[in-house]
């Protein structure tokens, strides 16, 4: 065991399994919990630690205020259920807060957009109620006196994505999964490959992701002559080369530094390697990075920010899909009285270092929205990457262009909302269950169609 209580490579792989999740975020935690749930031996592995990319870099938002009526915002409202509902007696061990969004428009112009977004949102079912500006402050008592109006989500929420990882993964270790941190995936094994690998048996019975059913794939039942490895070298941080790997041979299992895992079902929630992930199959997954800062406070009195307030604009920030910086202002308070200052959006690849434009940008807008905060420090700023599709939607399912391979990634901000969703939703599709979603929408292949270049909405 280590030092956290993660079992590591060194701790040996088991050879088979019913599904490997490559990634350790939440919202491959989600799928392993949820996984395990419907009875399947599930395996997660990741080259790093639990929640070491974008979860660990997260603010924990589960939001519904921040999305156009369309396939995501269903996705937001079903996930926040899920959280709520299904993963709700477990809410405090990741502080889990119901909090609600205060949108906060500073113009009569952008409170008449706010409105429209809102009537539109209220008409899909959120729960969203109009503040007029002289009640802003009944609600946030320290917010600007400026402010022209906002709208109240009360169905807005917060949770500590690290602790939201580490517990979903204990509680699927619980119920038998096995976490291997310090594993990473550097190829996947084939049917029709020239060295035999066993079969993954033992198994749930109907397992229909490998079986047949309602997936509609073919089956790779017992994985038998699973085999060549695709892709030597590489990982889930190495330049693969889609159609290198031979795309279509189905996928029946992963190899690592440490041995290979004979699998029916691989799960690609990778984050913003997601893209490598997927061409070491040989198929091409457009997921890339997309920089944010987050600015942290000293510690404050509590209940110095009481919701997750943002300005009216960040809708437009979060719909954009320009490579330039990008900043609107989102504050909000945390339990142990920090407060987290965003947000900000680039695409600069996996450069860290940091933005002295961004920080500012973050700074001035928080003092626009709480001038209170001039005259606070700031403690820290860190930056983490979200992984971007240029349709603003994730990918979610089976990837027909190399069966026995799906995906749960490219949820862009939004992962950590739309993880408790992605994770049942996959655990339903895995084993043949009629999806609570359509999952359509999210379908791996949607690039090649020619549609998928602006984002979905109605």
């Amino acid at each position: 065991m280590t030092r956290d209580g993660w079992e590591s490579a060194s701790q040996g792989l088991p050879k088979t399994a019913d599904l490997v999740v490559v990634g350790a975020g939440v919202v491959g935690a989600a799928a392993a919990w949820f996984a395990t749930l419907a009875g399947l031996r599930v395996v997660v592995v990741d080259r790093g630690a639990i929640a070491g990319g974008t979860s660990g870099a997260g603010e924990g938002n589960v939001l519904v205020s921040d999305k156009e009526p369309g396939p995501e915002l269903e996705l937001a409202r079903y996930s926040r259920r899920v959280w709520g509902e299904d993963l709700g007696p477990y809410g405090e061990r990741w502080e889990f807060e119901r909090k609600g969004g205060l949108v906060v428009a500073s113009t009569s112009a952008a409170l008449d957009a706010l409105r429209t977004l809102a009537e539109r949102q209220r008409a899909s079912g959120v729960d969203v109620r109009e503040v007029a500006g002289a009640e802003l402050h009944a609600l946030e008592p320290r917010l600007t006196r400026e402010a022209a109006g906002g709208a109240l989500y009360p169905q807005d929420a917060q949770v500590q994505p690290m602790l939201a990882a580490a517990h979903l993964l204990r509680l699927a270790r619980q119920r038998g999964a096995v976490v291997r941190t310090g594993t990473e995936v550097v190829g996947f094994l084939r049917r029709g490959g020239r060295a035999g690998f066993p079969g993954a048996s033992g198994g749930r019975a109907g397992f229909s992701a490998v079986s047949g059913g309602r997936t509609g794939f073919p089956a790779v039942s017992g994985a038998g002559g699973a085999g060549v490895p695709v892709t030597p070298g590489g990982g889930a941080g190495a330049r693969a080369t889609p159609g290198a790997g031979g795309a279509g041979a189905p996928v029946t299992g992963v190899r690592t530094p440490h041995g290979t895992i004979s699998a029916p079902a691989v799960l690609n929630a990778a984050g913003t390697w997601a893209g490598a992930v997927a061409g070491l199959a040989g198929v091409e997954l457009p997921v890339l990075p997309r920089r944010g800062f987050v600015l942290v406070t000293e510690p404050l009195p509590p209940a110095t920010v009481r919701h997750k307030v943002y300005a009216a604009d960040y809708v437009d920030a979060v719909a954009s899909s320009d490579a330039e910086l990008q900043a609107s202002p989102v504050v909000e308070g945390t339990g142990g009285g920090t407060v987290l200052i965003g947000s900000t959006r680039e695409r600069v690849g996996f450069d860290r270092r940091p933005s002295p434009a961004a920080v500012r940008a973050l700074a001035r807008g928080a003092i626009g929205l709480f001038p209170m905060l001039a005259s606070v420090r700031a403690m820290r700023v860190y930056a983490g990457f979200r992984p971007y599709c240029p349709d603003h939607l994730p990918v979610i399912g089976p990837d027909p262009r190399a069966p026995g391979l799906w995906h749960a990634c490219g949820h862009e901000g939004a992962g950590i909302g739309l993880a408790a969703g992605t994770g049942k939703l996959i655990a339903q599709a895995l084993t043949g269950e009629a999806t609570d979603l359509d999952l359509t929408p999210f379908a791996p292949e949607r690039f090649e169609e020619g549609g998928a270049d602006e984002p979905r909405g109605e």
